[in-house]
């Protein structure tokens, strides 16, 4: 059987066409996600403490916590904001969280890895992990418990694990794929 060259870089062009239009539906899927989890943490009348801060009442963006799209911790404050510069609004979402029993060191990082699910150095199940550095033995990078507690770590063990509530977490799972930046502030 001869094959016709013609024909082979038509379905071969037909097959990529089909896998880049997957690949877009997917990556617009987990934006509908993020915008959704934003939307519905919104939608209360009083803000839990799990819910992204509306702007009004939202904490200040720490001073000299780096530039473009981001994710911001605050060591003395125990707050997270995610920034992308592109929105009219900024700083896209804003929520406490439980440091583990280490601080990493202020300064600019990047994610370099993300698990979906699995368990911390604290035992617990945990999901939406996001690491961002490790300094020493300790790992650092947020991460929600799938039994919702954000109590922090106790015995000696050194943790680096920074929970937030599962809502919360979900938000920055989807806001942070692996290669943003992540800014650590006093």
């Amino acid at each position: 059987m001869r094959t016709v060259p013609g024909v082979v870089v038509a379905g071969l062009t037909a097959g990529a066409v089909a896998v880049v239009a997957l690949l877009a539906v997917q990556a617009d899927g987990a934006q509908a996600r993020a915008e959704a989890a934003r939307a519905s943490a919104g939608v209360s009348a009083e803000p839990s403490p799990s819910a992204p801060a509306p702007a009004a009442s939202m904490p200040a963006l720490p001073a000299s916590s780096g530039t473009g799209y981001r994710v911001v911790y605050s060591v003395s404050q125990h707050r997270v904001w995610l920034v992308d510069p592109r929105k009219d609004q900024q700083v896209q979402a804003s929520f406490a969280v439980t440091p583990g029993s280490a601080e990493p060191t202020p300064g600019s990082y990047s994610v370099y890895s993300r698990t979906a699910a699995g368990k911390g150095t604290d035992g617990r199940q945990i999901e939406h992990v996001v690491r961002f550095t490790d300094q020493g033995t300790v790992v650092f990078g947020f991460g929600a418990a799938v039994d919702g507690s954000t109590a922090p770590p106790t015995g000696t063990l050194r943790t680096g694990g920074i929970r937030s509530s599962r809502a919360d977490g979900q938000v920055l799972w989807d806001f942070a794929p692996t290669g943003t930046r992540v800014f650590v502030a006093e």
